[in-house]
């Protein structure tokens, strides 16, 4: 397929709509799946909308239902279609087999053509050569040749949003590549922002939530449920909130400990180099670790307090943790005071037709219930829920307000921790930064939707304890062994990425016990 006759048309379709961070779209402000990042682009029609749902592999819907969800999601249901094709481009691109009409090379050169000219004039260019077609583009930048659109516009319409993508995309620096620039780094940089997951959290027996096989949404799953992270719809909560009273007490921590990471992160803090710490973590562990409110956002709430859904009164966390425990859903006290000094809101007694002539006590019949036999609704008091922000609803504004405001402008260093980046806004954040400030990736698995200039994978703990070895600062914890040594190697094939793990078997203890200043002994 050749797009080259229609220069002046592509033109058209590819006017460069500038940056487009998320922070700036009200969708922006709700916590939300990798899949429902929202680029800003033209909607399309529902011929066009049917097409797509067959390239991302969800079948076609008939024009009634779809004039019936675009009414009432305005839209988002074509959005979230351009998303499922383009995460998968992003997540899982095609990689060129030699077979391809471009080459790694010419795909290596494509993509510094793409950085300097931008993606408007990068296609025009290229598509009015009369050389390269739209699909060879594609294969470059991770679509699959074979992606099941035969319409030209339409694919069109994918892979300048994946040009968008690729050029808003983060460049790595290609002077930090080891685990002694990393060390480096930490030693002389003086703002450090940190985004921390639940990988940080797992040393203590909390699980995280996407590891195959042990995280938390697997073993949701294996009890049957359709999707793990429809435990935290808010949706659902509203609907059910027993699905989430029932399987909630997996991750609610016990409170009483917290893990070398998270010393580590007090350890910057003692040093004076903590920017921030951005949290997607609900455990409020940082805060048991002595991390000041002032420098820790969390992103998605935690468990430190719990809310009425009906009433809004807020209570410590600790409130319901019986309840959460107990598998029980727990109901708010106040609404249950208030409505014990309420008069009754039961209907009053009616009179029945008397079966004879003297009047008896079982002659009244209770009008609650209904010529159907249903019960009449009475009040009932609100659902208690932890302050965790679930799908749906809106980050903190506290989110927003330090990092576009204050954090973007002053951090020197970002270390992303125990997180595979895949819930937005947070997925995005590194994105938004100078291109200048180095990043520093630790987490068990690498990531390709980033790019980060040193990935350290392995536990956290360990790494972090290499780190503060090889910086001169030292991390002693109760958790970490005596005499604890760390191997550091490179992966094969990649000069910025490096496996650290314990030598001769050594690892993280699981001693309990509640961590003191002179246990840690920071220094």
């Amino acid at each position: 397929m050749s797009l080259t006759g229609s220069a002046s048309r592509v033109v058209d379709c590819v006017k460069d709509e500038g940056p487009k961070p998320s922070v700036a779209t009200p969708r922006a402000q709700l916590k939300r799946k990798h899949d429902e990042i929202i680029d800003l682009y033209q909607p399309l029609d529902h011929d066009k909308h049917e097409r797509l749902n067959a390239a991302a592999g969800r079948g076609t819907k008939t024009r009634e239902v779809m004039e019936i969800e675009d009414e009432e999601e305005d839209g988002s249901d074509v959005d979230s279609l351009y998303q499922d094709i383009l995460d998968d481009i992003e997540l899982d691109p095609y990689t060129l087999d030699g077979d391809d009409d471009v080459t790694k090379e010419e795909a290596q050169r494509l993509h510094r053509d793409l950085r300097r000219s931008g993606p408007e004039a990068f296609l025009k260019h290229h598509l009015s050569s009369g050389v390269t077609t739209a699909r060879m583009l594609g294969s470059a930048f991770g679509i699959n040749p074979t992606l099941a659109i035969d319409d030209d516009d339409l694919f069109l319409d994918v892979l300048q949003h994946t040009l968008q993508r690729a050029y808003k995309k983060r460049q790595k620096l290609s002077q930090y590549n080891t685990i002694d620039d990393a060390a480096k780094l930490l030693r002389t940089k003086k703002n450090i922002m940190v985004i921390t997951g639940a990988g940080i959290s797992t040393s203590l027996g909390i699980p995280d939530f996407r590891s195959q096989g042990t995280g938390f949404y697997d073993k949701v799953r294996a009890l049957g449920y359709g999707g793990g992270e429809d435990v935290f719809q808010i949706e659902e909560f509203d609907r059910d909130p027993s699905i989430f009273y029932s399987l909630a007490g997996d991750i609610l921590p016990d409170l009483k400990r917290f893990s070398p990471t998270h010393a580590f992160l007090k350890l910057l803090q003692t040093k004076n180099r903590l920017q921030t710490n951005y949290t997607q973590n609900i455990d409020n562990l940082e805060e048991l670790a002595g991390i000041d409110k002032s420098r820790l956002i969390q992103c998605h709430g935690s468990f430190a307090t719990a809310s009425c859904r009906k009433c809004k009164n807020q209570v410590p966390g600790r409130v319901i943790f019986d309840d959460i425990r107990a598998k029980r859903v727990a109901k708010c006290k106040r609404c249950i005071q208030v409505m014990s000094k309420q008069p009754s809101a039961r209907p009053p007694l009616k009179k029945r037709k008397p079966k004879s002539t003297v009047l008896r006590k079982n002659d009244w019949e209770d009008s609650s219930d209904d010529d159907n036999g249903t019960a009449y609704d009475l009040p009932q008091p609100g659902i208690m829920k932890p302050d965790i922000t679930f799908f749906g609803e809106k980050l903190p504004d506290t989110f927003f307000d330090r990092f576009m405001d204050e954090d973007r402008h002053a951090v020197d260093l970002v270390i992303v921790i125990g997180t595979s980046l895949k819930v937005a806004p947070v997925s995005e954040m590194c994105n938004h930064l100078p291109a200048e400030v180095p990043h520093i990736y630790i987490s068990r698995e690498p990531i390709e939707h980033v790019n980060f200039d040193i990935q350290l994978l392995g536990e956290s703990d360990h790494v972090v304890f290499e780190l503060c070895k090889r910086t001169g600062w030292g991390l002693r914890h109760e958790m970490l062994p005596e005499g604890l040594r760390v191997g550091v190697e490179e992966v094969e094939g990649y000069e910025s990425r490096w496996t650290v793990s314990p030598l001769g078997g050594a690892g993280v203890s699981s001693r309990g016990g509640t961590p003191t200043v002179a246990a840690l002994a920071l220094k």
